[in-house]
């Protein structure tokens, strides 16, 4: 299994994963206080459907939980995946 990247500045992140020195899925977010906005979530067209995107989303909210930070999901894909997990509510805004 591919390894989940991550780098963060003062105002914006990324989570990803690469493949042969490419980027083959992504997931980035913007930092408003403590608040981490994901704004979008992408897989390469030949990587759909493996569960890239969903791993992204988890990472994101495991990083957040070791971090005492909230998350909004603003992306619609990171939207729906946290519909689907009730119990990450705690970190939701």
């Amino acid at each position: 299994m591919l390894p989940i990247q991550h780098s963060e500045n003062d105002s914006r992140g990324i989570f990803y994963i690469k493949q042969d020195h490419q980027t083959i899925a992504e997931l980035t977010y913007s930092i408003n206080d403590d608040v981490m906005v994901i704004d979008h979530t992408e897989v390469q067209p030949s990587q759909e459907g493996k569960g890239l995107g969903s791993r992204l989303v988890k990472r994101i909210y495991e990083f957040a939980n070791e971090n005492k930070r909230k998350i909004n999901p603003l992306c619609p894909f990171a939207e729906v995946v946290f519909d689907r997990h009730s119990e990450w509510n705690h970190l939701r805004v």
